[in-house]
């Protein structure tokens, strides 16, 4: 087997289905994820449909850039899975018949009352010389081509994202452990209530100088996630100078919006927080529908913490359940800071929470009014010291499902430490 360092690595997928948007191509994900944290940098990703041309010119336009090309794809046992004697062609060598291999997917089909399909032995036959990793959780074996002569590698694994991943864990990251001369480690810094062009602003300087780490920022609905990379020969030494690099992110404007370090999402460091402070939580949702407690809910174990909500969507059910009053409806609308206090006031005392979030707006495209437009959302917070309100102003142009997800966000962001700021998301739209 070879033992020289794996410098770059190239990504192609196979399958016809892929493109066509049949299947979602998590395979990909799933390996770029898994050899940057060994330190593996990934040159480019590509997906080609089963056609042993096609495959076998992206082949050798990877391996113009990389020493080893990772495949998903195409080893089952019909007639347009090629991979394998595709790569077998590109490297010139022949295929030969894996007894083995053979031995173990008949005992796959025995152990399941079946008998082995004869089109199955087309799934023994294994280029020669490569390094065969066992799947035991499937019936097409993955493996390591070689060429010595050249140093490149291709790893060939399923399209069957359960077995590629689990013989990813199990067989070929032993194998990739002793072709790795370094460690990457990212950490996400999560940032809520400040627009990507702005983080840009503040961290300009270690997004353009710093070569290592790295950092860069990513837009996500309704926040922004800075990513910082760093590249060492040991895990511990990645991590250190990733700890180092968020300090100085945090000692930056940017700092203050902060909610959490590799935190994934509001709701779970929302869900931290009340765990950590023994706090509960329950919300009152309009225009959000539910949408929070979806979200909350989304997270096992969360009934530690968060007790439930009501989603009362007209005006009778905000008075019955929630105890928002006629006068209040009639003075100010449903939509007003009047009504979603006297809702998160209203649910922190039906559900006896200590905390109570609320949502009333409109989501569109229909409704809203010349001072109140479609995308505007007022969010409220209840605790035992009173409440607070803020209005959020997103653009009329947005679908109703990004008002609708980013209302959320912004109102479980109500229970994390971060600043109150103006809200607009939208040119020329209102502030809060």
């Amino acid at each position: 087997m070879l033992e020289t360092e794996i410098k770059i690595a190239e990504i192609l997928c196979v399958g016809t289905e892929l493109l066509l948007g049949d299947i979602v191509n998590t395979n990909a994900a799933f390996m770029s994820q898994r050899l940057a944290e060994m330190g593996i940098p990934v040159y480019r990703q590509t997906v080609v449909g089963d056609n042993p041309e096609r495959l076998k010119s992206a082949l050798a336009a990877a391996f113009g850039h990389a020493d080893a090309v990772f495949l998903s794809g195409g080893l089952g046992p019909t007639c347009d899975d090629l991979t394998k004697e595709t790569v077998a062609d590109y490297f010139g060598l022949d295929m030969h018949l894996d007894g083995h291999t053979l031995e173990k997917i008949r005992r796959y089909f025995a152990d399941t009352g079946r008998e082995m399909p004869e089109n199955n032995i087309k799934q023994a036959m294994i280029p020669e010389g490569a390094v065969i990793f066992e799947n035991d959780w499937g019936t097409a074996p993955a493996m390591a081509v070689e060429d010595k002569k050249s140093g490149k590698t291709a790893v060939l694994l399923p399209g069957v994202p359960i077995e590629m991943t689990t013989l990813w864990r199990e067989r070929v990251h032993p194998y990739l452990c002793r072709r790795s001369g370094a460690v990457i480690v990212s950490r996400n810094v999560h940032i809520l209530g400040m627009g990507e062009s702005t983080v840009e602003e503040h961290l300009r300087t270690m997004m353009s100088e710093w070569k290592n780490p790295t950092v860069a920022p990513y837009c996500k609905e309704g926040e922004v996630r800075v990513r910082v990379s760093a590249r060492a020969c040991c895990r511990g030494e990645a991590e250190g100078m990733c700890d180092e690099a968020i300090k100085k992110i945090r000692a930056t404007e940017v700092g203050r919006f902060i909610y959490g370090i590799d935190v994934g999402s509001v709701e779970n460091a929302l869900l931290c927080r009340l765990r950590a402070e023994e706090r509960t939580l329950a919300v009152a949702e309009s225009c959000t529908g539910g949408l929070i407690a979806k979200r909350l809910t989304d997270i096992p174990g969360c009934s530690d913490a968060f007790l439930g909500g009501c989603v009362t969507y007209c005006n009778d059910a905000k008075m019955k359940l929630l105890g928002v009053r006629a006068e209040t409806l009639e003075a100010h609308t449903a939509v007003s800071a009047e009504t979603a206090a006297e809702m998160a006031r209203g649910v922190r005392t039906a559900l006896g929470a200590d905390i109570g979030l609320a949502t009333t707006g409109y989501a569109g495209p229909g409704g809203g009014t010349p001072e109140e437009p479609v995308g505007t959302v007022y969010i409220a917070i209840s605790t035992a010291d009173g409440e607070r309100v803020r209005r959020l102003s997103m653009s009329p142009l947005r679908s109703r499902e990004y008002i609708r997800y980013s209302a959320a966000t912004q109102a479980m962001s109500l229970g994390l430490p971060i600043p109150d700021i103006d809200v607009t998301q939208s040119n020329g739209g209102k502030k809060s």
